[in-house]
């Protein structure tokens, strides 16, 4: 059952709050003057807390993290304004600080440290995304080296200083100096008070958040990098409601949205290690699954998800990575294609639309020959009335350079001058994409780095033409990396009569559909 899975991952759940002193509020304390450098290792590890909900089955959500960044580089950063829906929001501290009131403020305080600590590692990265990053960090473990897979910005995997990386792998030997902690202190009319963790807030009627409404219970925690998270203690059930409307649409047929609920159960507890490094579970972004607003969920939403209560996609007796996205353009990616992991059953490539029209179709996509036919041709697929089926965009110099620059790829002199297509997936969609500039400078992105720094491509499913010197057209299909279900072709599956099962056998073959064993 879930219940047992999620007690396995407590540790998981289990993070962190306690900070160190609070002391009287002054905009930055300092304690002494530096006289010892004490070496720690990667990074800053939250301490643990114990969970503030006595429901079962509950998530860690950061729904708004690096709280309080700018003090450390010396800047002024924005308070954290909560605020209530009806009754009074209470915020307690473990100096026995209790706040009862309709809106609360929380600022932040710099706190210089007398002995100095300096984080030693190796980083590598950054990564398109976590599952690339934790498939070299897996790489990692099975030669024996021990890595941390964190997001200050972008997702990196973080190796101690003292061991040596494999020469294939491009690293950055790093030397952080903490000389100062960033502190939370209350606002209010009757002055600053300084707060000390754990900290935790109770909003009895819901925190209105983001033009949202959530029913908590939070927590205040810092990260491993020296800023804070405003996390959401929520039931697996309740975090669903936040995330099935907003990533499939709240006037999808019943048995479509039933399958993105399994789906998103499974995702979930899949990847409750995803944030492990900063005290909680998932995010509330597109690094996760878009989890917002959950009283936005509808009559129609909530009876989806109760007849789905429990229930995920196992593979060996475990949840697997249930993966999805808006529309594949025909034709599902396998998982190596969309990023650097390791092939699975479950999510290969296959033509995704009636048999008739999937027969006519010529194999493999990989041949550009056969590619532009499937993508110039009228679709029979599953889900082609998404309007990003079919796409066009028009890219210049000017603008890929633009993004390559600030991709940190290239330096301000590069020019792109030819773009190839060096290698492609057994879906036709590009693993390997070649940029090369003026003065023959050249640049490969691939897999799910293509659109991450080609942000105009809805996917990599596409071929590419240049119409002028400085000008490609590229002609594609699909919004999305491919893999696993297409939400547009689910759509259209359930209007034909398919079931909830059977929408999620067609996408996930090989997987088992029911409780947790």
């Amino acid at each position: 059952m879930i219940k047992r899975y999620l007690k396995a991952q407590k540790s998981f759940f289990v993070f962190g709050l306690l900070l160190l002193i609070g002391l009287p509020y002054s905009n930055q304390v300092s304690i002494a003057t530096p006289r010892k450098v004490k070496f720690f290792g990667t990074h800053q590890s939250p301490p643990e807390t114990p969970l503030i909900s006595s429901e079962k089955n509950v998530l860690l959500v950061g729904i708004k993290p690096y709280l309080g960044k700018e003090i450390i580089n010396d800047q002024k950063s924005p308070s954290l304004r909560l605020v209530s829906i009806g009754r009074n929001l209470i915020l307690k501290d473990a100096n026995g600080v209790i706040r009862k009131a309709k809106e609360i403020n929380i600022g932040w305080r710099a706190q210089q440290l007398l002995n100095p600590k300096v984080f030693v590692r190796n980083k590598i990265g950054p990564f398109a995304s976590f599952e690339s990053a934790e498939r070299l960090a897996n790489d990692l473990k099975d030669k024996g080296i021990k890595s941390t897979i964190a997001h200050p910005l972008d997702w990196e995997v973080w190796v101690s200083g003292d061991i040596e990386i494999p020469p294939a792998i491009k690293s950055t030997y790093q030397k952080i100096k903490v000389s100062k902690l960033v502190f939370p202190y209350l606002d209010g009319s009757d002055g600053k008070i300084a707060l000390k963790g754990p900290i935790s807030l109770q909003a009895p009627d819901g925190l209105r958040w983001e033009k949202g409404i959530y029913l908590g219970p939070f927590s205040i925690q810092p990260d491993a990098y020296g800023s804070w998270t405003l996390v959401e203690h929520v039931p697996i059930e309740r975090y669903l409601n936040g995330v099935v409307p907003y990533e499939i649409g709240a006037s999808s047929p019943e048995a479509a949205l039933a399958a993105q609920a399994v789906l998103a159960r499974t995702w979930a507890m899949a990847n409750t290690h995803r944030f492990k490094v900063d005290g909680y579970n998932l995010c509330s972004d597109t690094q996760c699954q878009v989890y917002k607003d959950p009283s936005k969920a509808n009559l129609k939403i909530k009876t989806a998800i109760k007849k789905t209560t429990g229930k995920i996609l196992t593979w060996n007796k475990k949840p697997i990575n249930t993966v999805y996205h808006a529309t594949n353009g025909g034709v599902m990616a396998s998982v190596d294609e969309a990023w650097s992991i390791n092939q699975v059953p479950y999510l290969q490539m296959r033509l995704d639309g009636p048999k008739h029209w999937a027969s006519s179709v010529n194999l493999p996509l990989s041949n550009e020959k056969y590619l532009k036919s499937f993508l110039f041709s009228k679709s029979e697929a599953f889900g082609s009335d998404h309007p990003l089926f079919r796409w066009e965009r028009t890219i210049e110099s000017s603008q890929i350079s633009k993004q390559l620059k600030k991709a940190q790829k290239v330096g301000s002199s590069f020019y792109p001058h030819k773009i190839e297509v060096l290698r492609r997936g057994s879906s036709g969609r590009v693993t390997s994409l070649k940029i090369e500039g003026k003065s023959g400078s050249k640049i490969l992105l691939k897999l799910d780095e293509i659109r991450r720094v080609l942000r105009e491509l809805p996917s990599t499913l596409f071929v590419v033409k240049e119409i002028k010197e400085g000008k490609w057209l590229f002609s594609g299909g699909g919004f999305g990396h491919g893999a696993g279900m297409s939400q547009s072709g689910a759509i259209e599956l359930a209007k034909k009569g398919w079931t909830t099962k059977q929408i999620l056998s067609h996408y996930y073959p090989k997987t088992k559909y029911g409780f947790l064993p």
